[in-house]
């Protein structure tokens, strides 16, 4: 079954063309963000509740400056917040649609890796290894 094009509906007064390559440089964006293990690994560390980037090193195993660069990202991004708290930064998820996201494609692959058999080669997210 083909996947439908963007509806008129999303695309509102703009041309259609200029419509979908404003979405599309969009969505290009977002997914350029979220295309590093580090950050979704990072964004699974918050994904429940708020920590520092000390708790979140120990969580994704890396060190101050690799975590803080990625940090970095993701807030200029808007998918994650930060405040202070003492001489602490603490971060938190501010996109709940961005780590949804991340979420249902990397269940799906999991889902995927864990019985391969389960999706047709056609309907897979994972390459098959």
């Amino acid at each position: 079954m083909p996947t439908p094009a963007l509806s008129p509906q999303l695309l509102g007064d703009e041309s259609d063309a200029q419509a979908a390559e404003r979405v599309f440089d969009s969505a290009a964006e977002l997914f350029g963000v979220l295309a590093t293990p580090l950050r979704l690994r990072i964004l699974n560390a918050i994904c429940t509740h708020e920590k520092s980037v000390g708790d979140i090193m120990d969580a994704v195993e890396s060190t101050q400056p690799n975590v803080s660069q990625h940090l970095k990202v993701l807030y200029q991004a808007g998918i994650v917040a930060k405040r202070r708290v003492g001489n602490q930064i603490h971060y938190r998820v501010q996109s709940e649609k961005a780590v949804q996201l991340c979420r249902t494609v990397c269940t799906q692959i999991a889902i995927e890796l864990d019985d391969p058999d389960s999706v047709s080669q056609s309907e897979r997210l994972a390459r098959r290894t």
